[in-house]
């Protein structure tokens, strides 16, 4: 068990599907937007690590990483960002291989867990070429959230979630993350085949910006995960509007 998987479970015992929130280090004012969806009811909240070469974001995540670089914001600066707050939720990092590398798995490992993270979420590493990264996260008793997308196959899909710590996140869609006007009609089948076959809590994500795709999931996943609606709310909005809308997809779970 860790602090993320602790947080699915406190949902499940609580009848409620797990809310997993997203937001861009270095878009704004990222310490108080972390408080407000924390205080909004986020049970995990994950922190984009801004790159220039987003390969799994869309549009919206990639103008908010451009605006972080711009910045001129450094992993280094969100850790000592995050180190500074006291979170209900747990938070892993979500970020791109290239800084790891540079930066190297166990310093990386070692610099969330300084900071009070609590795993990472790694688009571009694939389960062949995952162990060295989640060794060393391991070691500082921080989770690897690996991916599965609509077009894994079912065994490798299984062997996916046979690694997972925390949750496994399932890619709701082929393409890039984005708001979408309405889920894929074979969503809840492929769900029930991933818990099937995970011990870990599977949390759906890419595409879900309503309260209804959330209520469309109730009891579906174990949690669902939503990102560039927030992050569009928080950059034309405000930290309120992000805020309002955590609690409506909470309500809706």
């Amino acid at each position: 068990m860790s602090r993320v998987s602790d947080a699915f479970a406190a949902a499940r015992a609580q009848g409620r599907t797990a809310l997993v929130c997203y937001a861009m280090g270095g878009d704004g004012d990222t310490a108080a937007l972390l408080q407000a969806i924390d205080a909004a009811g986020a049970d995990v909240i994950e922190l984009g690590l801004p790159f220039s070469d987003p390969i799994a974001d869309g549009p919206v995540l990639q103008a908010a990483a451009t605006r972080a670089i711009a910045a001129r914001t450094t992993l280094r600066d969100l850790m000592a960002m995050a180190s500074r707050l006291r979170l209900r939720a747990p938070v892993v990092a979500m970020g791109y291989m290239n800084p790891i590398e540079a930066m190297g798995s166990r310093p990386f490992a070692r610099a969330l867990r300084d900071a009070g993270l609590c795993g990472a979420i790694v688009p571009d590493l694939p389960l062949e070429e995952s162990e060295p990264v989640r060794a060393d996260l391991a070691a500082e008793g921080l989770d690897l959230i690996p991916l599965v997308a609509p077009t894994t196959p079912r065994e490798r899909a299984a062997r996916i979630a046979a690694t997972a710590r925390g949750f496994l996140y399932y890619v709701s869609v082929t393409g890039v993350t984005g708001a979408r006007s309405a889920l894929p009609e074979d969503l809840a089948a492929r769900l029930a085949e991933l818990r099937s076959v995970s011990a870990a809590p599977v949390a759906v994500g890419f595409g879900i910006s309503r309260p209804e795709h959330a209520a469309a999931l109730r009891g579906k996943a174990d949690g669902v995960v939503v990102g560039s609606a927030l992050v569009a709310l928080h950059h034309e909005r405000g930290v309120q509007a992000a805020a309002d809308l955590v609690r409506l997809l909470r309500a809706a779970l």
